[in-house]
């Protein structure tokens, strides 16, 4: 394991953590003024995008339950917050497989990204970098896993895998050959989930050109001229860059993605991919507890707990409602945690029940899509202020002061 790192610089392992230097506040762009919350990102998306793309970032599975779900479970906590202990000095930073991150959280795989937001992958490769928070780049994404890790030499790759070793190899290669340090593995693919809502606004895959999909469009003039012609006209169309080691076929185009055996994928291939892959592997998708001690028996250094934000198994159970039992028994291993999480409430509670880290995805997005790098960076640090403030009012200097006599269980 690499020593941590802050600001660049390697420290001893055994040195006491060091609250990693605060960037000098930078000033809100006028557009962005009126987002206080990382809700108010999904409100303003709304009228920006068309509404086959909001709902196809907005939406869930069948009945919607498991996003609901996910994100009530956080309702369900209340704080018992400790007074009179001298909070100064606060520092969030945490340390995740030997790098020291200014933040307790990141940007998960956010798949089709480049097609919601301009470059959006390089987007939130850039406002990661500078904000010293990960992000992970999705094998469905559209710009290449090689010119992201050019932007963001600490960017994690995440793949979904057929069960097909051969093929699993080749792609391994080629994230290992562009210098990826962490892979991820999802395992709550084996199909797509029966999205409802991508029918009923008229979003496909590959998108087709139906007079309803070109009326949106046309009533939505800064996505079409913004995101969709600024793409053509300067990079070509969009393809599906890195679900193989081989490229994949453009966006619009009538042959689909290369899905088949997915629901072949059995955990042999993450035996065989540790054996392979000398980095940080990670296993996410995982719910229950039987599932995050095989991948523990796999050797994996991680682990993400994930209802895919609600996207793929409808009813599927909230993250957090495992999350204690999962870290139980962890130990060396990280378990985090995303789905749901939309205030620094949120994330202190995940942490004071074990988590290591956490993940959000959607707001990240929207703010792309509403303002490029300045958009994600504005809710990067929304959300590391609300951490700031919620640790002071809870009653601890460092994350890892929390424990779950902080927090109750009210309903």
């Amino acid at each position: 394991m690499k020593n941590p790192t802050i600001n660049g610089v390697t420290t001893d392992a055994a040195d006491p953590p060091q609250a990693l230097s605060k960037p000098a506040p930078a000033a809100v762009p006028r557009a962005l003024r009126d987002l206080l919350a990382l809700d108010d990102f999904e409100r303003h998306a709304k009228r920006v995008l068309p509404p086959m793309i909001f709902q196809y970032v907005a939406g869930g599975v069948e009945t919607q339950t498991s996003v609901r779900t996910a994100r009530d479970a956080y309702g369900r906590y209340a704080f018992l917050p400790r007074m009179f202990v001298d909070v100064s000095g606060r520092d969030q930073g945490v340390t995740l497989f030997g790098q020291r991150y200014a933040h307790p959280f990141g940007i998960p795989p956010l798949g089709g990204s480049a097609f919601v937001a301009y470059r959006g992958d390089l987007r939130f490769a850039e406002a990661a970098r500078r904000r010293e928070i990960p992000m992970i780049l999705s094998a469905s994404a559209l710009i290449t896993l090689e010119d992201v890790i050019a932007e963001n030499p600490h960017a994690w790759f995440q793949a979904y895998l057929a069960g097909d070793q051969p093929r699993i190899d080749r792609l391994v290669e080629r994230v290992e050959r562009a210098g990826y340090e962490t892979l991820v593995v999802t395992g709550d693919t084996p199909m797509l989930g029966n999205r409802e809502h991508n029918i009923r606004s008229g979003f496909s895959m590959p998108i087709r050109m139906t007079p309803g999909v070109m009326w949106q469009s046309a009533l939505h003039p800064r996505w079409l001229l913004g995101t969709v012609a600024q793409t053509f006209l300067k990079h070509g169309a969009p393809h599906f860059e890195n679900t193989d080691a081989e490229r994949g076929p453009p966006m619009m185009s009538k042959k689909v993605r290369n899905t088949n055996k997915r629901d072949e994928l059995a955990w042999r291939h993450v035996e065989a991919i540790r054996k392979r892959w000398k980095g940080n592997l990670v296993v996410k998708g995982l719910m229950t507890p039987a599932d995050v001690r095989i991948a523990q028996s796999c050797g994996a250094d991680g682990v993400i707990l994930s209802n895919h934000g609600g996207r793929q198994l409808d009813y599927a159970i909230a993250p957090l409602e495992t999350l204690e039992e999962c870290v139980s028994f962890k130990k060396d291993m990280k378990v985090m945690i995303d789905s749901g999480i939309r205030r620094g409430t949120d994330v202190i509670k995940a942490m004071a029940l074990g988590a290591d880290f956490v993940f959000v995805g959607r707001p990240f997005l929207y703010g792309a899509a509403l303002a490029g790098v300045d958009g994600v960076l504005h809710a990067i640090r929304i959300l590391g202020d609300e951490i700031d403030r919620d640790m002071a009012l809870v009653g601890v200097k460092r994350l890892d002061e929390l424990t779950p006599e902080h927090v109750r269980r009210v309903a």
